[in-house]
C-alpha cells in the first residue's frame, strides 16, 4: 500500500537553498550559472526525498519545475554507466518533452560527468544505437522507443538504479500504461521510483501502489493549472473572420499558441494565417520529427509567431513567455480548457486566454464556462477591433455580452 504524506506549506520552505535541499556543490554552482538560485515550490518539497533514495509520488502541473525537481536528484544519485547499461532512465509521453528535458540536464550532467541522451519515435533509430554503443549514464525516452532499443539488444536495462516517470498521467492518458509497465516489470534490480503527474488517482494509483515503495507524496496545493491567474476573453466571432481574428491576434500578441482538434484543420489554418502575412506553422502527429522540431524550435525563439495545435502534439511542450493562448475550436471538458490554458500560465505567471465561438458554438461554451465557474461575458468581435491589441487592457461588461440586449 502507498502510504503517503501529505507536505509542508510551501511558504515556511522559502528561505531554502538548492544546497540545503542536499544538491551537490558541482550542481548548486552550474544552476547559478544558468541564472537559478531558487527553487520552486515542487522542487522545495521533492528534491530533499530524492536525494535521500525514497520514492517519490508528486503531484505538480506542468510548468512548475518538475524537471529539476527530478534530475537534481537523478543527477546525484546516477553512478559512471558502462556502454549500453545506463543507470537512470527518465520516461516521458513525448518527443518534444524528451528533447526539452534533455536540453535542461544536460549542462547540469557535464557539471557531474555524466551523459544525457534522448531516444524517442521519429528519430534514426541508428543514431540513437550508435549514441549508447558510446556510453549514457541517463536516458531520457518515450516508452514506444525504448521498448524497440530493449527488443533490439541495444539498451540492457540490468544496471538501472533509478527511474523517473514525468507527466505520467499524460502517458496514461495517451494509452501508453501497457508500454510503461512492460519496462517496469523488467527493471529487476533494487532501484529507486520517482513519479511526477497532475492527478494521482485511478491508473497512477496502480502503478504507485504496485511499483513504488513506500513512497512519500508531495503536492504543490492548488497549482495544478488554475483559471484565476489567467485573463479570460470569450469572443464571438464570424466564420468568414475567424482566421482574420487569429491573425490579428498573434499581430499585437508575438507568441500565440492556438489550439485545435484536427491535424487537418492545424495544417489549413496555419497556411491561411501565412496567406494573411503571419508568420505561423503546425504541430501535429502527422508531421515528420524534423519538421515538428523545427515548428517548437522556430516558436521557442520567436521566428513564428502562431503555433496552431492540436492537443496530443502540445502535451509536453514547456515553452516560456507564451503570450497569448488561442482555443480556436473550443474544448468541451473543462480539462482540456486548464491543460490547454496552462501554456501561458506558467510557474505563478498570468496569462491571457482567448476562446473563439461560433454563434452555433454559443451555448457549448456557456455550459464550459459554467464548469469552470467562469462568470465572463461572451463579446462579439470582429479582427479591426482596437481592443484586440491589448487584450488584457479592458474588462468585458454584462451589457456588452452577446444576448445581453
Amino acid at each position: 500500500m502507498c502510504r503517503c504524506r501529505l507536505s509542508r506549506p510551501t511558504y515556511l520552505l522559502m528561505t531554502i537553498t538548492f544546497a540545503d535541499l542536499g544538491v551537490p556543490e558541482p550542481l548548486v554552482a552550474a544552476l547559478a550559472k544558468s541564472g537559478i538560485h531558487a527553487p520552486f515550490a515542487v522542487q522545495l518539497l521533492t528534491i530533499a526525498d530524492g536525494m535521500a533514495g525514497r520514492d517519490v509520488c508528486g503531484k505538480a502541473k506542468t510548468g512548475a519545475g518538475k524537471t529539476l525537481a527530478f534530475g537534481l536528484p537523478v543527477l546525484a544519485r546516477t553512478p559512471k554507466a558502462v556502454p549500453n547499461r545506463p543507470h537512470s532512465l527518465i520516461m516521458v509521453p513525448t518527443r518534444e518533452l524528451a528533447m526539452q528535458v534533455t536540453e535542461v540536464l544536460e549542462p547540469l550532467a557535464k557539471a557531474v560527468d555524466r551523459r544525457v541522451i534522448a531516444v524517442y519515435g521519429g528519430a534514426k533509430v541508428e543514431k540513437q544505437t550508435d549514441a549508447i554503443d558510446k556510453g549514457v549514464d541517463i536516458i531520457v525516452a518515450t516508452p514506444g522507443r525504448l521498448i524497440d532499443l530493449v527488443d533490439r539488444k541495444a539498451v540492457s536495462l540490468a544496471d538501472i538504479t533509478m527511474v523517473v516517470l514525468d507527466e505520467a498521467d499524460r502517458m496514461v492518458d495517451m494509452g501508453f500504461l501497457p508500454q510503461v509497465e512492460w519496462l517496469l516489470r523488467h527493471i529487476d534490480g533494487e532501484h529507486q521510483t520517482l513519479l511526477f503527474s497532475a492527478t494521482l488517482d485511478g491508473a497512477i494509483d496502480h502503478v504507485v501502489r504496485t511499483y513504488l515503495r513506500d513512497p512519500v507524496r508531495h503536492e504543490v496545493a492548488s497549482e495544478t493549472i488554475t483559471v484565476e491567474k489567467m485573463t479570460h476573453r470569450f469572443l464571438l466571432v464570424h466564420e468568414m473572420d475567424k482566421v482574420k481574428m487569429l491573425g490579428a491576434i498573434a499581430k499585437h500578441h508575438p507568441r500565440t499558441l492556438a489550439f485545435v482538434k484536427s491535424k487537418r484543420g492545424a495544417d489549413q489554418i496555419a497556411a491561411a494565417l501565412v496567406k494573411e502575412g503571419v508568420n505561423a506553422s503546425a504541430l501535429h502527429g502527422d508531421m515528420q520529427q524534423r519538421f515538428r522540431e523545427r515548428a517548437v524550435e522556430d516558436f521557442t525563439s520567436g521566428k513564428l509567431s502562431v503555433l496552431v495545435a492540436t492537443d496530443v502534439a502540445a502535451r509536453g511542450l514547456d515553452i516560456d513567455d507564451i503570450g497569448v493562448v488561442v482555443h480556436y475550436d473550443p474544448p468541451v471538458d473543462p480539462k482540456d480548457y486548464l491543460h490547454r490554458s496552462g501554456r501561458t500560465a506558467r510557474a505563478g505567471s498570468s496569462g491571457v486566454v482567448v476562446t473563439l465561438a461560433l454563434w452555433n458554438e454559443e451555448l457549448e461554451v456557456r455550459r464550459l464556462q459554467k464548469r469552470l465557474a467562469l462568470n465572463v461575458p461572451i463579446v462579439q468581435m470582429f479582427s479591426n477591433d482596437a481592443r484586440i491589441a491589448d487584450l488584457a487592457g479592458w474588462e468585458p461588461t454584462a451589457g456588452e455580452g452577446v444576448g445581453a440586449r
